[in-house]
């Protein structure tokens, strides 16, 4: 999809990256993007900002719970105070159908979404916003932009699915699976883009990162 709103051109040696998950942290390095943490605080609930609304697509969710979780860090870097950056924010789920299948509560959770997407192609959905360093304004909008792609399973034995979910690998990840990982012998074809089936799109990240005014 085509990148909305293009930032201000300041240069700006770094970005507040607003995710504790290491894959975006990588995917960072791997640009060569310098970026500081801003994770959400402890008050923050972040379970009532990921949940679905009632006859909710896919790409309207993830689009919704990226954005919201960017106002969230800009209000929350406007707290702290720090000095002014742009900050990314990016929200990753699983479609099958027409379900959402987000990051599963517990390993029973994990069996059933695999078991769903045995056999199975499904859409994996990653949204990426980015907040200018003066703030999200009427005149300077959180720029946003979606990449979805494709992933067929091959058929698992529930032997393979246990043995998986026992690894751990599962847990907090969106439809119960790590396509850099383990899961990988499950994959058999990928259209769209790996890095952001990993949870960041790396050539949409760039060119928002880049209007923002980021240098690398």
């Amino acid at each position: 999809m085509p990148i909305e709103q293009p930032l201000n051109s300041s240069p700006f040696e770094y970005l507040y990256l607003a995710s504790q998950s290491p894959r975006r942290q990588e995917l960072l390095q791997q640009l060569g993007i310098g970026f500081q943490l801003l994770p959400p605080e402890s008050d923050e609930d972040a379970e009532a900002l990921e949940a679905e609304l009632p006859g909710e697509a896919a790409a309207m969710y993830v689009r919704r719970v990226c954005l919201a979780k960017a106002e969230a860090a800009a209000r929350r870097l406007a707290r702290a105070g720090n000095a002014a950056a742009p900050i990314l924010v990016a929200d990753t789920t699983v479609a099958l159908d027409r379900a959402i299948l987000g990051k599963p509560l517990d390993d029973d959770d994990a069996i059933a979404m695999l078991t769903r997407l045995s056999g199975r192609t499904h859409n994996v959905l990653t949204a990426v916003a980015v907040v200018p360093a003066s703030g999200a304004t009427d005149a300077t909008p959180i720029a946003s932009t979606l990449s979805v792609s494709t992933v067929r399973f091959v058929a698992l034995t529930n032997e393979q699915i246990v043995r998986y979910v026992a690894s751990g690998e599962p847990l907090g990840k969106a439809g119960a699976y790590g396509v850099q990982g383990r899961a990988a012998e499950f994959i058999a074809h990928i259209d769209g883009s790996y890095s952001g089936i990993m949870g960041l799109p790396l050539f949409e990240t760039a060119a928002l990162v880049r209007a923002a005014g980021v240098a690398f």
